[in-house]
């Protein structure tokens, strides 16, 4: 025989429960007649075959035809009125749920000014209150068959993130500006939630965006091209880390058999690959040890010298820096009694 529930209520509502479900499983057998106690903050909709009845407010009601007048056309009224009939009801939290937590849960793929490519997570917090309970009910446990906390919370959230996705599409930018628009992008996805929170019956009060922060590999590309940065010569660093690999591959091998095919398999590798950086490192190194003579007075020799600042230059004598104009190995211009040396002319003789 089936169970007959005379008073409706949820007295153990916890605050931060959207919804409180009666019964908690299955289909309810009801009288007419039956007491519905709604307290404070709550409004207790029923609800039948995927159609909300009717919704009552605080206080203590009596269910009858009158207030639930669907039933009049479900159930074949009997004797004093008596007929049991079958439907869920819902105790909606009214009160404003606050610091509601959102995050991203997968990593948003952005093209980034600086970075190029940026993989970034986000995280803040909202504030709301179910505003229609027949509504939220009807698009929330009717439509996606959800009433515990939990389910809902996630169901928001994915609209949370989706609207902050398409945000940071249209506002285009870059990590480093990102902080500096915190407000104005809360600003702007509340206005784009708030018609999505409404069409479920729920009013959005407040919307944070708390952080936004690279992932793990993104932050390593960061302090890579931090590094790089305060290096200054591309080139040079580049060249210092293929060198540095090349070591790193010679001495893994110390680990045992299989370490040492690592580090021979990985040498080759790169061998191959690198072995033009490590050419032409080691060629700027001797070039710039053949001209380590000159390079002293490079930052303070004129363009246009005499006799005596080109063997200055040079670091010879003034009759070696005669005899070489006189050769033709360095091209000079006697002006009156003085000869005027182009310090090109000087570098391109070093430099031969």
């Amino acid at each position: 025989m089936a169970r007959i529930i005379d008073v409706v209520q949820a007295p153990d509502q916890a605050l931060d429960q959207m919804v409180y479900r009666v019964p908690e499983n299955g289909a309810g057998d009801f009288r007419i007649g039956s007491q519905v106690v709604v307290r404070e903050n709550q409004n207790a909709v029923f609800y039948r075959d995927g159609k909300a009845l009717d919704t009552f407010g605080p206080g203590r009601h009596t269910v009858t035809t009158a207030n639930i007048p669907l039933l009049a056309n479900l159930v074949g009224l009997l004797t004093r009125g008596q007929t049991p009939f079958t439907a869920e009801v819902y105790f909606v939290n009214m009160r404003d749920f606050i610091d509601m937590k959102w995050g991203t849960p997968e990593p948003i793929a952005l093209r980034d000014k600086d970075l190029g490519l940026a993989r970034l997570r986000a995280f803040g917090s909202y504030s709301m209150a179910i505003q229609d309970p027949q509504l939220f009910v009807t698009k929330i446990v009717g439509t996606q068959g959800l009433f515990q906390t939990n389910q809902i919370q996630d169901y928001l959230r994915g609209i949370v993130v989706s609207r902050l996705t398409d945000l940071l599409g249209e506002t285009k930018a870059g990590l480093f500006d990102l902080p500096a628009l915190f407000d104005e992008m809360s600003a702007a996805i509340r206005t784009k939630l708030t018609q999505d929170f409404g069409a479920l019956g729920i009013l959005l009060k407040a919307m944070y965006i708390q952080s936004i922060s690279p992932t793990e590999d993104t932050q390593k590309a960061i302090d890579e091209r931090a590094s790089m940065g305060a290096i200054g010569d591309m080139q040079r660093y580049l060249q210092f880390k293929a060198a540095r690999a090349m070591g790193d591959a010679a001495t893994s091998g110390a680990g045992g058999a299989a370490g040492t095919g690592v580090g021979l398999g990985a040498g080759i590798g790169m061998g191959a690959g690198m072995a033009g950086m490590i050419s032409q490192a080691m060629s700027s190194a001797l070039q710039g040890q053949s001209q380590q003579p000159a390079a002293g007075a490079a930052s303070a020799a004129p363009d246009v010298m005499n006799l005596t600042e080109a063997a200055g230059y040079l670091k010879v004598g003034e009759a070696d820096v005669q005899g070489l104009i006189d050769s033709g190995h360095v091209k000079g211009k006697k002006i009156g009694s003085e000869y005027r040396i182009a310090k090109k002319a000087l570098d391109d003789f070093l430099a031969s």
